[in-house]
């Protein structure tokens, strides 16, 4: 499995604010004690804030060290676990080539890490499940007109599917609204369409929210619910300019019951094959 930078920064935050919280400390204090431990390096209460809420992409060794002496880790095997971790944190991946056209590339990060994958999408067809014609269409409808921009958001894109070959993908439902069938051009459908069908197997699940369901649970908009092995899920809505992530216990719970509510007005894998079969016949 792919290790993803992004999640080790979010669990290294989480356990350095937990080591905090079990020692009663303030920001302030650390700030204090970490000063006196390492006069030569700078600290503050804002420092210790930017590191527990994840704004310092890279966590020197020296800096951590110290606040562990701070929090009283002495274990040699913990905090060289923690120094692991540290490390991990501030590697790259693939996404970074593309960081012109995919910004931090946090999600793709994420999605490197997942072992599953809850989707809902209600105009277009989810990112892994895309077609390079298909992908280009929807690029290109959002506005964009530099070819080489084009290309590489392409290639991104299709760089990205490359988690659903691996031996140890993730579990993938993808629950697709019909009004995204309807808006496949027609140029790209057939392909799209067989892609779609050809791509459920027993890690991958396609499945059409079809408007003779009405209503819905999950009208409000697309999301992922994105669940790890061994750190807490986080959901992902996805925004025109920047995505949202969240990551509150009570938040990520409800994104939870709305998916399971909507998995039961959702045709099943074998009504979705047949209702995508019975849309590209009469297409063409």
């Amino acid at each position: 499995m792919a290790a993803s930078p992004t999640l080790r920064r979010r669990r290294l935050a989480r356990q350095l604010l937990k080591l905090r919280a079990s020692k009663g400390y303030t920001v302030d204090a650390v700030a204090k004690e970490a000063k006196k431990r390492s006069p030569d390096r700078p600290w503050s209460a804002a420092k210790v804030t930017r590191i527990e809420n994840r704004q310092l992409q890279r966590l020197r060794e020296a800096d951590l060290l110290t606040l562990l002496d701070v929090y009283g880790v002495d274990d040699e095997e913990e905090r060289a676990a923690y120094v692991k971790l540290a490390k991990e944190a501030s590697q790259t991946g693939w996404w970074v080539g593309y960081r012109d056209v995919l910004g931090t590339g946090a999600y793709i990060d994420l999605e490197t890490e997942a072992t599953e994958l809850r989707s809902y999408e209600a105009l277009c067809v989810p990112g892994l499940l895309q077609t390079p014609d298909y992908a280009e269409a929807l690029v290109r409808g959002t506005g964009v007109t530099d070819e080489h921009q084009i290309t590489r958001r392409v290639e991104a894109r299709m760089m990205r599917r490359q988690v659903l070959e691996r031996s140890d993908a993730p579990v993938f439902t993808a629950l697709i609204d019909e009004a995204a069938i309807h808006k496949i051009p027609h140029e790209t459908a057939p392909g799209q369409i067989r892609h779609l069908v050809s791509m459920q197997r027993p890690t991958v699940q396609v499945r059409i929210v079809p408007n003779s369901a009405g209503p819905h649970p999950a009208m409000g908009g697309s999301f992922v619910v994105m669940g790890f092995p061994h750190d807490p899920s986080v959901v992902y809505l996805e925004q025109s300019l920047n995505g949202l992530f969240l990551e509150d216990e009570q938040e990520v719970q409800h994104y939870e019951r709305l998916f399971t509510a909507l998995e039961k007005t959702a045709l099943s894998v074998e009504d979705s094959v047949a209702f995508l079969e019975e849309f590209l016949a009469r297409s063409q």
